[in-house]
């Protein structure tokens, strides 16, 4: 039996070797293809499963757009500081920030004694003046007929002329503060002045409260006219031979992207600032009520349309935040391959990653991605 033994025993270690051998190239291709986490293989039954197709990358036509940013803005002559020229107390007013209101609607009532003083040394200069007339033309008179004095004379005039000058210029003042001096008598003195709105627009802005005093330098109210409001936005020097009068951009806010207000491009500033950055100005081409001054939008600029690299959009699928497609490599096995996308447009995206003469999986892309994650999982 021991011979027996030594006799096969060499034929024992031959197949036992050879065994080793296969075990572990076996272990080490399985090793290989745990390994390899971007390649999925499908059998023929799985293509026709997943009614998988391939295609080359195509030449679209896919128009470029700039992005930028900017906020909403309006020129200083339709943003307009509503003030008190003399100060007094804010009496009543039914202003709040977003009313819509009228050239001419009244805003505010304003009530102060001084009124009152101003309107009563209005009407005793213009009773002095016209005593002072009189008493001029008298004084003339009298010159000429030799029954009066040059003195006479000459005082009479200067206090003519110095009552004159008083009651023209309290007449201003009152016209100030929106009184009619021609209107005013004795009768209808008041302690009240009114505040009208100087143009048609919106109140974007409310200072005061009901019995607080303010000053000739408050602002009570800001009013802004909305027919010239324009979009204001930043665009860098190396993106400036970019842009030019009368093209189109689409501007959207961060709350509501996927409402766009089409505006144009009306004037680009020559100067740079600091950060090597200037303006660019779009008027809207229809006013819309939600854009308020000092908004911040962004903003897409569409550029000359050109041929570019593209594939349908079922050919990329993201995982982990990153874009990706599958190129085949032949016999059914497939490679995940990050790639960038540019702008999308009907129905294909631009792609910005060599892949000339590949074979590229346009439909059926996610059933690979799924199949490549699960056997990654086991």
């Amino acid at each position: 039996m021991k011979s027996i033994f030594i006799k096969y025993l060499p034929v024992l270690l031959i197949t036992t070797f050879i065994y080793g051998c296969s075990s572990s190239a076996k272990q080490e291709s399985e090793t290989n293809i745990k390994t390899d986490e971007s390649t999925v293989h499908l059998s023929p039954e799985q293509v026709k499963q997943i009614d998988l197709q391939i295609q080359e990358v195509q030449s679209q036509n896919i128009s470029t757009a700039l992005k930028l940013n900017g906020q909403i803005n309006v020129p200083p002559q339709n943003l307009i500081s509503v003030s008190v020229p003399l100060g007094g107390y804010l009496k009543s007013t039914n202003m709040l920030a977003g009313t819509q209101v009228r050239k001419g609607q009244l805003l505010a009532i304003i009530e102060d004694p001084q009124y009152i003083q101003l309107q009563q040394d209005y009407l005793s200069s213009k009773s002095k003046l016209n005593y002072a007339v009189k008493e001029y033309q008298r004084q003339k008179e009298l010159n000429i007929a030799k029954a009066g004095s040059d003195k006479v004379l000459q005082q009479a005039e200067n206090d003519f002329r110095n009552l004159n000058i008083e009651s023209k210029g309290l007449a201003e003042k009152l016209r100030l503060i929106g009184l009619n001096p021609g209107k005013l008598t004795e009768d209808n003195i008041s302690r009240n002045i009114n505040i009208y709105s100087p143009i048609n627009g919106f109140v974007s802005k409310v200072n005061v409260n009901i019995g607080k005093y303010v000053t000739p330098s408050d602002v009570i109210f800001e009013l802004v006219n909305p027919a010239d409001i324009h979009l204001n936005l930043t665009v860098f020097e190396k993106d400036l031979n970019k842009i030019k009068i009368g093209q189109q951009v689409a501007a959207y806010s961060n709350s509501r992207p996927d409402q766009k207000y089409l505006t144009r491009v009306v004037l680009v500033s020559h100067s740079l600032n600091n950060d090597r950055s200037t303006e660019v100005h779009c008027n809207f081409e229809q006013y819309n009520q939600s854009l308020v001054p000092g908004m911040y939008m962004n903003a897409e600029v569409q550029l000359d349309t050109d041929k570019t690299d593209a594939l349908p959009n079922d050919a990329f699928v993201n995982y982990e935040n990153k874009d990706y497609v599958f190129v085949s490599n032949g016999n059914n096995t497939f490679k995940m391959t990050e790639v960038a996308k540019g702008k999308t447009e009907q129905g294909f995206t631009a792609i910005n990653s060599d892949l000339k003469e590949k074979k590229i999986v346009v439909k059926g892309a996610y059933s690979l991605l799924m199949k490549l994650k699960n056997t990654i999982e086991e």
